[in-house]
């Protein structure tokens, strides 16, 4: 008898079910009929990680990969989307920690070999001063967030972009319920100490 995914708040559908049994069957019209359902909600949750297009399209295919490769490893206690979610974040997570980004400082003259150039940038159509403020307040809040470790950033997106409880990403990461809030404290510290001088 299936069970309630009682942490995630959803059923698992019978047909969430028929549709899996389908796939380990080898129907091909099964796993589009899951990519179709499933797709748009995982790439929503891998570009707010990663912020590059083209590495979400190539992430949520890993995914799917990866989760059809082992769909016969799904336990039926719980959610498929939940099941999907965390093997997409763990995809993330794993990318994140191989991908070192060299950031460059805008205010940084760039060396050359004739000496340094000082970059500059080009000035947008001028918004009302308190348009302007909020997008500045915005844009240096997500370099801040960008700036944090990834187990950090990836719980703070979690918790407050993807507005999850710490259950739901506790069980999506695959780790105690006590390191989720502990994680989130730290990111927010963090944040907090990064933007003193900020605002």
């Amino acid at each position: 008898m299936l069970k309630i995914a009682e942490k995630t708040g959803k059923l698992l559908t019978s047909k969430d079910i028929d549709i899996v049994k389908r796939a380990l069957d080898g129907e091909q019209d099964a796993y589009n009929i899951l990519l179709k359902k499933y797709r748009g909600a995982i790439y929503s949750l891998v570009y707010k990680m990663v912020k590059n297009r083209e590495e979400a399209e190539d992430l949520v295919q890993e995914t799917f990969i990866k989760a059809f490769s082992a769909l016969g490893t799904f336990n039926a206690q719980y959610a498929f989307s939940t099941w999907l979610f965390k093997i997409a974040s763990n995809n993330c997570i794993d990318f994140l920690r191989k991908k070192r980004l060299q950031t460059m400082s805008i205010d940084k003259p760039t060396e050359a070999k004739d000496g340094p150039i000082t970059k500059e940038l080009p000035d947008p159509i001028i918004n009302p001063e308190a348009e302007l403020i909020d997008t500045e307040r915005k844009s240096i809040i997500e370099i801040a967030i960008d700036s944090l470790p990834s187990k950090y950033r990836i719980a703070i997106l979690m918790r407050h972009k993807e507005e999850k409880s710490y259950e739901e990403i506790a069980e999506a990461l695959d780790v105690p319920l006590g390191t989720v809030k502990a994680r989130i404290f730290r990111a927010r510290e963090k944040l907090k100490k990064h933007l003193k001088n900020q605002f």
